[in-house]
């Protein structure tokens, strides 16, 4: 049912009913799949809009019915759904951090499949614990006498302190007094334990002597945090881990190393400044320390805890405890993230690390082949800078190339937010009235993809430079 112009009869007055489509086929086909109301809803919308539209769309019982399984697939189209980063950034917050190994994905489907042994002991055949299975592997690549894993890093602070410092002084100093990602201070995280922060130093400038001078009948933890999103430069100074161990030992107290992402392969390796380890906060003798599992980790969200067993003990045993247990698919994925690390497979199997080691030329060769297949004017490879973000290594770059996109009509924004629309959506970022889709964050599996969505949106030419 089309318009007719030459006769100046607007057919939509005769638009079939929302009964009529629901009888037809197509329509019979939507009632299958999707609720019935739903349905009802989407065609009545259909109608409006072609009623009160240009008139322009297809007007036929089947073109109505087919706006309206649109208006249904984008309604109930989840809106946590895979994307795929061209932003340059590694751990990217909003697009979900690390993306995770092929050996994770497969171990949580297998334990989302069926029943499994989370809290179930077979030597036994009695009730486990869940904690149990990462422990080993914690001690092992750590050194760490005993391990713990809740479901995010500030959990972690918050049950280290409440189980630790609770109505007792926790001393830190200024300078790390930092706010992360969504408007989150730790200040007021680590308030809610109950403890009671005392700030020494200053913010540039903090001795171990200004620790000494505040510790009193009420302190109980001396605690460093690393602060993750920026790095201070120029007349700094700041208290070692080893001068806090030393002092509260001297003093009988707990000295808690928040690492915040923490890294179990030295950054540096990569062309990369040094990123504090997690081994190295062991070995120099910090009773607790809490960092990341999906940061340079490479894991699931979680919050990771090692240390003395006497105190992981007592934080295994609080209350907060269960509140903060992570479930059974965040342990079989940070089972299978470890065990890549003491299987020395992790630069292989880990994306976070398989990102970080990708040499410059192999990114180029990836560019020019996308290149070729794309064959338009619009597209060329350009070299770029890749950050590793999740508050990691603030200001550090590693060279990379990206496809640039020219829009063949209209801004560079507006061809950013085309491509954010597409499926799956493709995040880049824009620089010089272009889009860039940064190849380092790219899985080499997804270059296809990435050419099929460009090319939808570019006209064909042949390939030249810009």
């Amino acid at each position: 049912m089309n318009l007719d112009a030459g006769t100046g009869t607007d057919h939509r007055r005769a638009l079939p009913s929302v009964d009529r489509l629901l009888q037809s086929e197509a329509g019979r086909i939507l009632l299958e799949t999707y609720p019935h109301q739903s349905v009802v809803d989407a065609l009545r919308q259909s109608l409006t809009e072609a009623r009160f539209g240009s008139g322009r769309g297809d007007l036929s019982e089947n073109g109505l019915v087919a706006t309206g399984r649109h208006i249904l697939e984008s309604r109930y189209l989840p809106s946590l759904r895979p994307a795929i980063n061209g932003t340059g950034v590694i751990l990217h917050t909003n697009l979900g951090r690390a993306p995770l190994s092929a050996r994770a994905r497969q171990d949580i489907e297998q334990v989302a499949r069926s029943y499994s042994t989370l809290e179930y002991n077979l030597d036994a055949g009695a009730r486990g614990t869940r904690h149990e299975h990462v422990t080993g592997l914690l001690q092992r690549l750590t050194g760490a006498e005993d391990g713990l894993v809740v479901n995010n890093n500030a959990s972690a602070i918050l049950l280290a302190l409440s189980a630790t410092a609770t109505g007792k002084e926790v001393l830190i100093s200024r300078g790390q007094l930092v706010e992360i990602g969504g408007g989150f201070r730790i200040p007021d995280v680590l308030r809610q334990s109950g403890a009671r922060l005392v700030e020494v130093g200053t913010t540039n400038r903090t001795y171990a002597e200004d620790y000494a001078a505040a510790i009193g009948e009420d302190t109980a933890v001396l605690l460093r945090v690393h602060t993750s999103n920026f790095r201070l430069s120029g007349f700094v100074h700041t208290a070692s881990l080893g001068e806090l161990v030393e002092l509260g030992r001297g003093r009988h107290l707990s000295v808690l190393d928040d690492l915040g992402s923490g890294s179990l392969l030295p950054t540096e390796s990569y062309g990369l400044a040094h990123e504090p380890m997690v081994q190295e906060s062991v070995a120099a003798g910090a009773d607790l320390v809490c960092f990341s599992g999906d940061k340079l980790i490479g894991g699931p969200q979680a919050g990771i805890i090692v240390g003395k067993t006497d105190i992981v003990d007592r934080l295994r045993r609080h209350p907060l405890t269960r509140a903060l247990r992570p479930d059974k698919a965040t342990l079989a994925a940070l089972y299978a993230t470890l065990i890549a690390y003491e299987l020395g497979a992790a630069e292989r199997e880990i994306p976070v690390w398989r990102m970080i080691s990708l040499p410059v030329a192999e990114l180029e060769h990836r560019g020019q082949v996308m290149l070729t297949e794309l064959n338009s004017r619009q597209a060329s490879v350009v070299p770029s800078q890749t950050t590793i973000g999740g508050g990691s290594l603030p200001g550090e770059t590693l060279d990379s190339r990206a496809i640039a996109l020219r829009p063949v009509a209209g801004s560079a924004q507006q061809l950013a937010g085309e491509l954010r629309h597409s499926e799956p959506p493709l995040i880049g970022h824009i620089e010089d009235d272009r889009v860039l889709l940064d190849l380092r964050t790219i899985a080499p599996d997804e270059d296809a993809t990435v050419c099929r969505i460009v090319a939808d949106l570019l006209v064909p030419h042949a390939t030249s430079s810009l």
